[in-house]
């Protein structure tokens, strides 16, 4: 894959998918393709940002299908590196980024994972992912000047994950 850099999508399509009421949309429904039953939000253009997504999400999900749950974050950033390592990835632990008010340093944020210089990867062991964790990763991509973030949570057998957008959620 190509390196990707200082990519901020500068505009984003929807893809809104909602049922038609009347009789005359369902008949024009059924002669054309059904999108997928789903908000999406992704840059226009940009496929390779979305594909470094489903690249990392890949990766995660390996993590998780081969350690489980219930070891502690430190566990998973690591292993989560050494499988991006694997497939390729560049990713950075604890990449420092100041935080600064007015002009002032105020203080760091560290990320978990800072993946292709582009994607914020934001670990959890936590019962639940809450709104707070949502608002940390909004904090942390404002402090990066970056885009995109995930928030992963390993704590359950399943893993669970959000893709948090500067401005949006999906």
């Amino acid at each position: 894959m190509k390196k990707i850099k200082n990519l901020v999508p500068k505009t984003f399509s929807f893809i809104c998918v909602h049922p038609c009421s009347s009789a005359a949309n369902k008949t024009l429904e059924n002669s054309r393709p059904k999108p997928p039953p789903q908000y999406m939000l992704m840059p226009t253009g940009e496929q390779d940002f979305f594909d470094l997504t489903e690249r990392v999400l890949g990766a995660v999900f390996e993590v998780s299908n081969t350690l489980g749950s219930g070891f502690l974050e430190k566990v998973y950033e690591r292993a989560l590196q050494r499988e991006l390592a694997l497939r390729g990835i560049q990713a950075i632990a604890q990449k420092s980024f100041p935080v600064t008010y007015k002009g002032h340093l105020v203080g760091e944020y560290y990320a978990d994972l800072l993946v292709e210089e582009v994607l914020l990867v934001e670990l959890k062991c936590t019962e639940r992912l809450a709104n707070e964790h949502t608002a940390q990763c909004l904090n942390y991509l404002r402090a990066s000047g970056l885009t995109l973030c995930l928030l992963v949570n390993f704590q359950k057998p399943k893993v669970e994950w959000k893709r948090i957008v500067q401005g949006f959620q999906g």
